[in-house]
């Protein structure tokens, strides 16, 4: 089994090193879904089960797409029984880390956009015997958790990193649109670019990514008088909705956002997206499951009590170029 966990693992970094965000109804995919490996060509290395639970009802969308890869290929590469999860509504990811548990998996890779609303669950895994690993969101708070580690960037200063960028770039009037109305980690993206652009005024702007068709009529409003001179946006599908805005609005805003996709690459080369943020959500899916692998067959726990930093990366027209084939691989 040892043996089998150490190649699996090889693998698994190898696959890292070729590498380099409703409604209220949950959904439900397996790992083998998408994967491009069938459940009869997988070697069943274990009986482990994981289940990956995620604040959103899509896992084919450009980022959670990209994350489910991430999962499905660890999974298969261990040969793990693993489901993804998910349910927009926030308050009710505790409730899927009770099924989980009544379920009896053995591990659990959550996301963690409200700490407060998700501890109490993640302490009833942990009495259960069930290693949990955070993802995503919760960097600087995991550790108030039972969680066992934590994958992700630390989100205030990829917005510090983002904040500096647009000031150099001439930005002095910054909107910061926030499409998830409970999800702390935006806010925190928000505050660091607040943090980082020293001298311009940042205002946050609330819309639901729900409603894309509305989030674009209120940022071509916000635009439309010519005094917001940047836009940063934390999801790359806003992001879209904001470059059609501003240029249905014949606004001049730059614009720069978090998260990739083919369409916002191909918007930096176009030089509409100045930049983008890319936190690796590739990885996000990838390594909880070696972390839980070897935690449950061996006891290792990984990171020593910090998070493993998948990010922050920034992709602009330096290297626009070569992050394109892993975007089209779902691996970035």
């Amino acid at each position: 089994m040892k043996r089998r966990a150490l190649a699996a693992l090889l693998l698994s970094f190898a696959l890292i090193a070729a590498a380099c965000g409703g409604d209220d109804d949950a959904a439900t995919t397996t790992a083998a879904e998408g994967s491009g490996t069938t459940a009869a060509e997988q070697v069943s290395q274990s009986d482990l089960k994981i289940d990956l639970l995620f604040h959103d009802k899509d896992a084919s969308g450009t980022f959670w797409g990209v994350m489910k890869k991430g999962f499905d290929d660890a999974c298969a590469s261990y040969g793990v029984s693993c489901n993804m999860i998910g349910d927009p509504d926030i308050t009710k990811q505790a409730a899927l880390v009770d099924t989980s548990i009544a379920n009896g998996v053995d591990g659990i890779i959550l996301t963690l956009p409200n700490v407060d609303a998700l501890r109490d669950a993640i302490q009833r895994a942990a009495d259960a015997g069930i290693p949990v690993v955070t993802i995503n969101s919760g960097s600087d708070v995991f550790a108030t958790t039972a969680a066992i580690g934590h994958a992700g960037q630390d989100e205030f200063i990829a917005g510090q990193g983002a904040g500096q960028r647009l000031v150099e770039a001439g930005a002095t009037n910054i909107l910061c649109p926030v499409h998830e109305a409970n999800n702390a980690a935006l806010q925190a993206r928000c505050d660091g670019v607040e943090a980082g652009a020293a001298g311009a005024t940042v205002k946050r702007l609330q819309i639901d990514i729900a409603n894309l068709d509305a989030a674009f009529e209120t940022l071509k409003t916000e635009v439309s008088d010519g005094s917001v001179d940047a836009v940063i946006t934390l999801n790359p599908d806003v992001s879209i909705r904001a470059r059609d805005a501003i240029a249905e609005a014949g606004s001049s805003a730059m614009l720069a956002t978090f998260d990739l996709g083919e369409e916002v690459l191909n918007s930096i080369e176009a030089g509409t997206i100045n930049f983008a943020v890319d936190q690796q959500q590739y990885l996000q899916g990838h390594l909880p499951v070696i972390a839980l692998v070897l935690n449950l067959q061996n006891g290792h726990v990984i990171g020593g009590g910090q998070a493993i930093l998948t990010g922050p990366g920034f992709v602009d027209s330096t290297n626009v170029a070569q992050v394109k084939d892993g975007v089209a691989a779902q691996t970035r």
